[in-house]
This record gives C-alpha cells, structure tokens and sequence, in this order.
C-alpha cells in the first residue's frame, strides 16, 4: 500500500517542543538562563503530588519556537551527568563580544571563541564556536555562523 507525502507526514513528529535538564536550584538557573544568556521565562508550573517544578525558558513563544525545561525536584537529590549528554547549542550575533560579557560577569567559558575547525581557521566562512558552562555544570555551545 502506497501513502501519500502528506500522510507520512501525518505520521510523523513534525517540531522539536522541548528539551529538559535538571537543576539543582531552579531561581539560579532560571536567573542565569535569562540575565545572563537573554532568555525570557515563559511559565512555570508547579506538580506539588508529583514534588517538582518546571520552568519553560526561550527566545520566543513556544507555539513557534524550541525551548528549554528546567526541572527541579523539590526532594534535595543531586545528578551526576551522564557521559552521554552532550550541550545545548544557542546562536550567537557576536561570539566573541558575548564571551567577554559572559566572562565578566563569572560565567566560565570552558573553550574560548574561535574557528571550529584548526584544519581551515582562515576560511570566510568558517563557523565560530565557543563552550559555556551553566551553573549546575552543563555544557552551552555558543555559535556565531
């Protein structure tokens, strides 16, 4: 039986929603996520049965754009991170005027603004990159394209 383009597509996820992490101190997160990297907090929602908070941070609204979860369980257990995360990556207009601002105000930047590739760091067209840390120690990849 043959299906159409558009009912392959019905039958598909068609947007990525979301992507979670959790936190260890969510006002902390939820203030680094937005003075620090500029973006707005678009609800919360508090699960008091389930004792945990999300916190949906983003650029934009979420009908039309991915954004961050943060999780936070109220229980005080800690995470360790699995070797198999790997970062959140966020656009950058000026790479390297962003790292300056992060680092004066105490975020680390754990791999400094350049060319992802040592191989043609000369290239017009090279991508920049850099590598941030959150305060619970998760890995942000800044790109400047």
């Amino acid at each position: 039986m043959t299906h159409s383009t558009e009912t392959s597509r019905a039958n598909r996820p068609t947007r990525l929603l979301h992507t979670m992490i959790r936190v260890s101190d969510l006002d902390r997160s939820i203030t680094f996520y937005t003075e620090q990297l500029g973006m707005h907090l678009l609800r919360t929602e508090r699960y008091p049965d389930g004792q945990f908070t999300l916190a949906f941070l983003g650029y934009g609204a979420e009908s039309d754009n991915s954004v961050l979860e943060l999780t936070h369980n109220w229980d005080g257990r800690t995470y360790t991170q699995g070797d198999a995360y790997g970062h959140i990556a966020l656009e950058c207009i000026d790479l390297y005027g962003t790292c300056d601002a992060l680092q004066t105000t105490g975020v680390t930047v754990v791999r400094q603004p350049g060319p992802m590739s040592a191989k043609s760091p000369d290239r017009a067209d090279a991508e920049h990159i850099a590598f941030i840390q959150d305060p619970d120690g998760y890995r942000i990849e800044l790109i400047q394209r």
